[in-house]
């Protein structure tokens, strides 16, 4: 299954090159459940192997739609509200826990929420949508997502990039390298938080 899938979309990328990353990257960050990783490590992959796509294009044509992708999310999201939600979770078959876990995350960590959220298995479908339906201020939203657009997709193609011919070994570990740059990042932001903090409580000892 895995196989065919691959064959389908290097046969997409040879034919239509740019359009068949830009279009695919663009629906699964809409919303719609599509290989947009593997394409986009894939892409890298033939930019390295047989030189027909340019990671520099790769770069910019796929976080264009990786960001345009997620703010037709949000506005569908914002548009649809909760009724839209039950919907989206019924027809695409996206489980409660899930919906619950990116709920959980926006209400925590807010907007920065998006920056990372592509990184986390799942999340990458739903953020958009979600944050939308959740009434995320739009402005702060759109930081947030293009430059989460800009470090997932260049992080992704520079290894697609680097791994060169050794494909199989990529795929595995593409679920490590996700689940360590989440980590990574939730550490970052755990810090500044503890900082954040501190200095309130010095803030506030002070007066």
């Amino acid at each position: 299954m895995a196989h065919n899938i691959l064959d389908f979309l290097r046969g997409a990328l040879v034919q239509h090159g740019y359009w068949a990353l830009a279009i695919t990257l663009l629906l699964e960050n809409t919303g719609f459940p599509l290989p947009g990783e593997t394409i986009l490590l894939l892409a890298s992959f033939l930019a390295y192997s047989e030189h027909d796509l340019r990671l520099g294009w790769i770069i910019v044509i796929a976080t264009l739609a990786a960001a345009a992708g997620d703010n037709l999310g949000y506005a569908i999201g914002h548009w649809g509200g909760r009724p839209f939600l039950e919907r989206y979770r019924h027809t695409f078959h996206i489980s409660d826990a899930l919906i619950d876990r990116g709920e959980k995350l926006f209400a925590r960590y807010g907007a920065v929420t998006i920056l990372f959220a592509r990184f986390l298995f799942g999340m990458r479908v739903i953020a958009g949508p979600l944050a939308g339906v959740l009434r995320m201020p739009w402005k702060r939203f759109t930081i947030f997502n293009a430059a989460g657009a800009a470090l997932w997709v260049t992080s992704i193609s520079l290894v697609g990039y680097g791994f060169g011919r050794h494909w199989n070994r990529l795929m595995y570990f593409m679920r490590r390298f996700d689940l360590a740059l989440a980590v990574a990042f939730l550490l970052l932001l755990a810090v500044w938080w503890w900082r954040a903090r501190s200095l309130r409580n010095e803030r506030k000892a002070s007066l």
